[in-house]
């Protein structure tokens, strides 16, 4: 009757531990890559299971509705990135970051190693490539102006997301808004070499790339904490035990384990915030006046309307 008893009692409480996992939607900024790293190491280690966290990591239909989906209640935390954030702000989108997962930039102007372009003030007259409107015509800008060229002495030319196929066409000659962890590799794949001119080093504010993102009234929810705990050891032991960590990643995703990604992967590592939580307000608050500078916002908002360190 006894032994009875206790294995009842262990049952129920199997059940009550498992009952017990509280679910959290996770929409990514785009389908699951290598910059996902510390949270999918999370989920197959099972560390946010640890942490009483039912994990779903969803990849938008349309990565546009990101910021919008969770400030609307349809994910509790959506991935996102740091210069989008100022301009939802200043659209009335509701959202704060309250953690980091890349804590530089990944962004770069690119050419070709073996062309003419040398350093970016031989970008006068050139065409550039461009896949999307805004922040990345506003930072060529200004790494225009730290060379000491004209903003407006190159020609931008739309070319959607084919940024390397147009790069390596020759239909233009340099692009922006290409990520130094994908295309840089994408093109010695196809047997071209890269020269990068990287804006932290050109006069823009450095940031972060890519942000957790939640609406105001969820921060203080206990999950969101236990969430950066958890993404907090993924990273960690990303970083101590990579190879093992790539196989635990392409276990999951089999479909990504190509030379492409293994690259990505690689060069991705050391760029991985290890204090996901921590916030950086000088960088904030100078990052969001270089968007007022360029014309981006009409005034830079208090870091704390737009970033926080939860309590």
């Amino acid at each position: 009757m006894i032994r009875k008893l206790a294995l009842a009692l262990a049952l129920g409480l199997a059940a009550t531990q498992v009952q017990a996992a509280d679910k959290l939607t996770v929409l990514l900024e785009w389908f699951v890559n290598p910059d996902h790293a510390p949270l999918v190491v999370a989920k197959e280690r099972g560390l946010f299971e640890k942490a009483g966290l039912d994990v779903e990591l969803l990849p938008p239909a349309d990565p546009s509705i990101v910021p919008r989906a969770v400030a609307s209640g349809q994910a509790e935390v959506g991935i996102h990135y740091q210069p989008n954030l100022y301009l939802d702000h200043a659209a009335g989108v509701n959202l704060v970051r309250f953690g980091t997962l890349v804590e530089t930039p990944l962004n770069s102007v690119t050419v070709l190693a073996d062309g003419p372009i040398k350093s970016l003030a031989d970008l006068a007259g050139k065409k550039v490539g461009f896949s999307v409107a805004g922040f990345e015509q506003v930072m060529l800008g200004r790494m225009l102006e730290n060379a000491g060229a004209k903003k407006d002495g190159v020609e931008l030319i739309n070319v959607n997301f084919a940024l390397t196929p147009a790069l390596i066409s020759g239909q233009v000659d340099a692009t922006v808004g290409g990520f130094r962890n994908f295309e840089h590799t994408q093109m010695k794949l196809e047997g071209k070499t890269a020269r990068a001119f990287y804006p932290e080093e050109n006069g823009v504010p450095v940031y972060d790339e890519l942000i957790f993102v939640t609406r105001p009234d969820l921060l203080k929810d206990d999950r969101l904490k236990r969430f950066l705990g958890a993404v907090e050891e993924g990273a960690i032991w990303l970083t101590n035990h990579s190879d093992e960590a790539w196989a635990l990643f392409v276990k999951a995703y089999p479909n990504l384990d190509d030379a492409l990604n293994k690259q990505a992967w690689v060069d991705t590592l050391p760029r991985f915030a290890k204090r996901p939580a921590a916030l950086d307000r000088e960088r904030y608050a100078r990052f969001g006046a270089f968007m007022k500078e360029g014309g981006l916002i009409d005034k830079a908002p208090a870091v704390e309307d737009v970033a926080v360190e939860l309590q």
